[in-house]
């Protein structure tokens, strides 16, 4: 079994990205509940973001959202992230809520809507030049609602065409990150709806491109741990989007709905050597009704405890019950390492990082909640009405 001492250390390294529209009014395609004191600008949400590091000690970067996030100045925005302890992290795009890309963005059957696209795209390598981040997410809405709506050959064509075009603009050390999702918007077909279409293009692209895993962005019942411990053999897993899912992508808390399921991921990201740096460890989430800065917080423990159980697992002795073939004894093992109660360990870490043991409870206590209601009023709350 893994030494406790190294296991804290490990836990010490861990750095969790928090994303800036999870701070802001979010919910379904139905109704967003407005909340009081969330944040109205960019900055605002940095000032709550920079709360939740403080609290957890492991969220210290923030995804940007384009044009969510949009500012004059983004050099000034991350030194602004800076003075409180932060970094700016990946950059999203945003080729979904325009008129123009009802019938697609970059896979659009019109060359000057796909145009557009591809220049937003590109600005917002701009913008990851301007603020020091390393990675550029692709999520695209594209896709057909039915049979022979569009030449499905010639949509991959496009989509191919235009992650080229960017994959040239990419810059020293930067990578593209592109993530997949089964349905929705679209109904008929995605076009970038598995693991295996993102990887096909980030192969055919080469080493900047790297794959993004959303958890909510599969079908029931799709062992998404293998689908880890391929992208990992095949050097291609760039990151997560951690969120929780009942039916289908409901960006619930990160381990909320399967915890099970997160300890199990995170088991085969130790095992297979994704443990570090390379592998971008966000949140993705939609806060509808709960309290946005305790939600994010409880993410973050929520996947600190997955990895402090994966982090446990006695693998000279799963390797061993493997090789024999005793099933049983391999799945005890695991089982052993889920069931361990590590939040004291988690407290130990904390405490020994000089936060509070318990982050949630620290929140509460700061007096955060009370004072951004207060000075947040007035203004237009961040976020996107339903």
């Amino acid at each position: 079994m893994t030494a406790v001492p190294a296991v804290k250390a490990a836990l010490r390294r861990q750095a969790i990205e928090t994303p800036s529209w999870a701070y802001g009014n979010s919910g379904t395609r139905f109704k967003v509940f407005a909340q009081p004191g969330v944040p109205r600008t960019p900055q605002e949400k940095l000032d709550d973001a920079a709360r939740v590091h403080a609290h957890t000690g492991v969220a210290p970067a923030v995804a940007l959202h384009v044009p969510w996030d949009r500012v004059d100045d983004y050099g000034e925005l991350a030194a602004y992230a800076r003075e409180r302890g932060l970094r700016l992290g990946a950059v999203n795009a945003n080729v979904f809520q325009d008129d123009d890309y009802r019938l697609g963005s970059v896979c659009h059957p019109d060359a000057a809507v796909r145009r557009k696209a591809l220049d937003h795209l590109l600005e917002c390598v701009d913008i990851m030049d301007a603020t020091g981040s390393r990675d550029l997410k692709l999520w695209f809405a594209d896709g057909t609602n039915y049979p022979g709506q569009d030449d499905l050959r010639a949509r991959q064509d496009r989509l191919a065409e235009a992650l080229s075009a960017v994959y040239a603009r990419l810059g020293e050390g930067q990578r593209m990150l592109l993530e997949y999702k089964l349905f929705e918007p679209a109904f008929y077909t995605t076009d970038v709806p598995d693991w295996g279409t993102a990887y096909a293009h980030c192969l055919r692209l080469g080493g900047k491109a790297q794959v993004v895993v959303d958890t909510g962005h599969h079908a029931p019942g799709t062992n998404i741990e293998f689908i880890v411990a391929l992208l990992l053999r095949e050097g291609k897993l760039g990151g997560f989007d951690f969120n929780s899912r009942f039916y289908a992508d409901d960006d619930l808390m990160a381990g909320a709905a399967d915890p099970f399921q997160l300890f199990r991921i995170m088991h085969e990201v130790v095992r297979g050597g994704g443990y570090g740096p390379q592998t971008a460890f966000m949140l993705d989430q939609c806060h509808n009704i709960e309290p946005k800065i305790p939600a994010i917080i409880r993410s973050v423990m929520n996947v600190q405890e997955a990895t402090a159980k994966a982090l446990l697992v006695d693998r000279e002795a799963l390797a061993a019950a493997q090789a024999a073939g005793d099933v049983l004894a391999a799945n005890a093992v695991l089982m052993d390492a889920y069931d361990t109660d590590v939040r004291p360990l988690l407290a130990e870490v904390r405490e020994e990082m000089g936060l509070d043991p318990d982050p949630v409870a620290a929140y509460h206590r700061s007096g955060w909640a009370e004072r951004i209601t207060e000075d947040r009023r007035g203004g237009r709350q961040a976020g996107w009405g339903a």
